[in-house]
């Protein structure tokens, strides 16, 4: 059994997110504290931004029912992204540099891998599922936010989460949290979820969503923008 299906494995048996955290004191120090100087720490702002921390390369379940563009131009539709693709002669036209940026999501449901749901993590490095050292101390924060929409509204969401890995080893995450379900508007909606509390000293999944087939049988397209934690 690989590493990718033991690990959705625990998070689907989880309810979609891995449980049994390790204390603070089983925990390395993280890579560095992120609150020490930033009012606002990002997990995506733009496509190829500087202040983007995180890279979404933890896909779970049926991984091969998403498809990822991180560079989609916000306010964009169907329609006129497919006549800037046209005139540009390329299917994956990137954005201009003064476009503002989002990331888009499909999800098709066909149950590629024959789990019945699938999501992604933003992890720190890339692949990391507690195995690497890794991660932020983001303690002095005390909430995440971020902007959501569906395609045509009433997509079904199981949950937007931070944190959560418990790892192979005594890498993972302090701590975890999470918004859900979530019904998707057709319109941006600004979601927050609380971090009071909680032990984020050492997160090295800094974001992510799940969602299921059953819910959704058609599949869906879901946009994500302005993923930060603030203080």
């Amino acid at each position: 059994m690989n590493k990718k299906t033991i690990i959705s494995a625990v998070v689907l048996a989880a309810g979609i997110m891995a449980t049994g955290i390790l204390t603070a004191a089983d925990k390395p120090a993280a890579k560095k504290a992120a609150g020490a100087a930033e009012d606002t720490f990002y997990i995506f702002s733009d496509r190829g931004s500087r202040l983007n921390h995180y890279i979404p390369s933890g896909w779970m379940g049926d991984y091969g029912d998403l498809k990822m563009n991180q560079g989609w131009v916000k306010g964009n539709t169907p329609a006129t992204a497919k006549k800037k693709e046209a005139k540009a002669g390329d299917a994956a036209a990137p954005a201009g540099p003064a476009e503002d940026t989002c990331i888009q999501i499909k999800y098709s449901g066909e149950r590629k891998q024959g789990n019945g749901w699938a999501g992604i993590y933003w992890q720190h490095p890339a692949n990391n599922w507690g195995d690497k050292r890794g991660g932020f101390d983001l303690s002095a924060y005390s909430k995440m936010s971020f902007e959501a929409k569906g395609e045509v509204g009433g997509e079904v969401i199981d949950k937007f989460f931070i944190g959560g890995i418990t790892g192979q080893t005594e890498e993972g995450d302090s701590d975890e949290a999470s918004v859900s379900p979530v019904t998707l508007t057709k319109e941006w909606k600004k979601y927050d979820i609380s971090l009071k509390g909680l032990d984020m000293s050492h997160i090295i999944g800094g974001f992510g969503f799940a969602a299921n087939a059953d819910a959704n049988p058609s599949g869906f397209t879901l946009y994500v923008d302005n993923v930060k934690l603030e203080k």
